[in-house]
């Protein structure tokens, strides 16, 4: 048997159970606790204890001619028995006086280790009557070294033991509701005394069979009660890669996590818990890139995706990244040449998995991360309801009122992140490539820089628009610019992610048209109760507005100095012919009283008067 009862080797070594259960705290026994009940292995006792346990609690064999197998470790710890043994005779040989005296030094020697003669690590402490009961057992054999191997027998259950009952409790514990293994011995008991079976094995016999079931069937112990990502996650053999076959910057691991701290809401003034999207590169393992905001969107998405390509110099050829719905939004994946970002920048995008986060080398990163980082400032409030701090448990005062009320703002944790990754993170060992720190690898590889002119372009949004009365009408805001006064079509616009404040536009050919500038609200009483700038800015858009005015009056005054023909459609008249005047005062004398309708004649002449002054 491996294990046995602490109260039965207690009677068998006649001593109390305290004693036995104070051996097994010191270590001087290995064993567990089990139903209230302490067990000892086997092997940790005493040599002649094994024996005792061995011969009492062994099931007889019919075969008497059966041959018991030599594990590794037994033969091992015979052959240091046997050595011990042949070194104990040697000492006594070469030694002055009784022999009871050099047993005494050489089980002394031996225990406290003082030579390396005799330090053996397969064994703990021997006394005199062990190794003269090792002596006389080899002499009775012929010194023969597997006479002194533990006659450890196959374990075999319980004739008792029944295979409904067998049945009956795998049946119980082979379910996805994971029921606890005491109850499901007391269930079949039960199911199988309402069956009329009243003779039932012990609860250890129980718990010993369905301890071997699952380590002789653990893929469908574990199918059975968590169900199949358990079984890819514990069961199935992984994939490894080998990292050094990459260079730096070829694949950037990309993913989210929300922070487990507070920060302030920019919007609210109130404490929120942000999200950080980050940029992994997979050989070195350093965070090259970065973005902090209250929630992960395209935006947040393409910023650290920049600041990735920004920090390597270079372009990556794969990304590979989360499965999420705000990376593969169009601005990501579109496959027209002029809108999809990692078209036009020339990388292959690679989705994980969904629920397969061991895919992801980032998610380690990110465990880290709060380990080194997240937890160590004040607004740390954990992750989820077990890992929060002492101070947000309920009736914490103490640590309540001596803790640091200090919540950063969004820009204070970029700051802090920042340096966190250059002081502390690349200082650490790569874990692909031995003997460099992670900066030190990430250095090494990096690229002679790109154009972050060229590399904004290329990031910007592509949109059709139409041109309205203020411009063009985009997040509901206006853009303007002189350029598109007059027009009424559709164009393509242009934006960044990173800086709203202007876009470009195109027109629908590809054509550049301008640049239009977002224009701001004014006040309502810019003159009475406005700034200097609210006057300003007003001034700035009345002068505008005249100057676009008399621009549109310069071109109607060239169109009228066109010869126009106008062709009669409900008579047979000859077409009259108006010839353009140059002289402005011909023009208002040529307009006679009665070619005007007498209601029209002030008005009409009036604003002639203006447009030609």
């Amino acid at each position: 048997m491996e294990w046995i009862r602490a109260t039965e080797l207690a009677k068998i070594k006649g001593v109390s159970d305290r004693a036995i259960r104070k051996a097994i705290i010191s270590g001087k026994y290995k064993g567990h606790k089990v139903c209230q009940r302490y067990e000892v292995l086997v092997a940790s006792v005493e040599e002649e204890l094994q024996e005792k346990i061995n011969n009492l609690y062994t099931p007889k064999t019919n075969n008497s001619n059966y041959e018991i197998p030599i594990s590794e470790k037994s033969k091992k710890r015979a052959l240091t028995k046997f050595d011990i043994v042949m070194q104990w005779r040697k000492f006594c040989i070469n030694y002055r006086g009784k022999k009871v005296d050099a047993v005494k030094e050489f089980i002394s020697i031996y225990n406290t280790m003082t030579s390396k003669e005799f330090s053996y690590e397969n064994l703990n402490k021997i006394s005199i009557s062990t190794i003269l009961r090792w002596d006389k057992t080899l002499k009775e054999n012929g010194d023969n070294w597997e006479s002194l191997a533990p006659k450890y027998k196959p374990h075999s259950y319980n004739e008792s033991f029944s295979e409904k009952e067998k049945e009956t409790v795998l049946k119980i514990l082979l379910n996805p509701n994971q029921p606890n293994i005491g109850k499901a011995i007391k269930l079949t008991k039960h199911i199988l005394s309402q069956q009329g079976i009243t003779k039932f094995a012990s609860e250890m016999t129980y718990r010993r069979f369905v301890s071997k079931y699952k380590q002789e069937h653990y893929d469908m112990w574990v199918f059975a009660r968590e169900g199949a990502k358990a079984l890819r996650d514990k069961v199935i053999p992984y994939i490894e890669r080998d990292i050094l076959k990459l260079n730096v910057g070829d694949v950037l691991i990309g993913d989210g996590h929300r922070l487990a701290f507070e920060v302030i809401n920019p919007f609210t003034g109130k404490p929120c818990r942000p999200t950080i999207t980050a940029y992994q590169d997979w050989k070195s393992g350093a965070m090259v890139g970065f973005e902090v905001m209250l929630e992960e969107n395209t935006q947040c998405i393409a910023s650290a995706l920049r600041n990735s390509i920004i920090t390597l110099g270079k372009y990556p050829k794969f990304v590979y990244q989360d499965n999420g719905k705000a990376y593969k939004a169009d601005y990501f994946t579109d496959n027209n040449p002029a809108s999809g970002l990692f078209i036009k920048l020339g990388i292959t995008p690679i989705f994980a998995k969904p629920y397969n986060a061991k895919a992801k080398p980032i998610e380690r990163f990110f465990r880290e991360m709060q380990d080194s980082f997240e937890r160590i400032l004040p607004s740390f409030v954990g992750s989820n309801i077990d890992n929060k701090p002492a101070y947000k448990k309920r009736n914490e005062k103490f640590h309540n009122e001596i803790h640091n009320k200090y919540v950063p703002t969004l820009n204070e944790v970029i700051n802090y992140i920042t340096r966190w990754m250059l002081n502390f993170h690349y200082a650490q060992p790569c874990p692909n490539v031995e003997g460099l720190t992670i900066g030190e690898v990430l250095e090494a590889g990096k690229g002679k820089g790109v154009d972050i002119s060229e590399l904004d372009d290329l990031m910007m949004v592509t949109v059709i628009k139409n041109i309205g009365r203020n411009g063009i009408r985009f997040l509901k805001s206006d853009y303007f610019h002189e350029c598109l006064y007059g027009l009424k079509t559709q164009v393509v616009i242009k934006y960044s992610l990173f800086d709203l404040s202007s876009i470009k536009v195109y027109t629908i050919k590809g054509e550049f048209l301008c640049i239009a500038d977002r224009l701001e609200p004014i006040h309502p009483l810019a003159n009475y109760t406005g700034e200097a700038k609210d006057v300003e800015e007003l001034k700035q858009r009345l002068k505008q507005q005249k100057e676009l005015e008399k621009q549109t009056v310069k071109q109607y005054l060239k169109e009228l100095k066109r010869e126009k023909v106008y062709l009669p459609l409900l008579n047979e008249q000859e077409p009259v012919i108006y010839k353009p005047i140059e002289d402005k005062k011909l023009l208002l004398e040529s307009l006679k009283d009665e070619e005007i309708p007498p209601l029209k004649k002030l008005y009409f002449i009036t604003n002639m008067k203006d447009m030609i002054t």
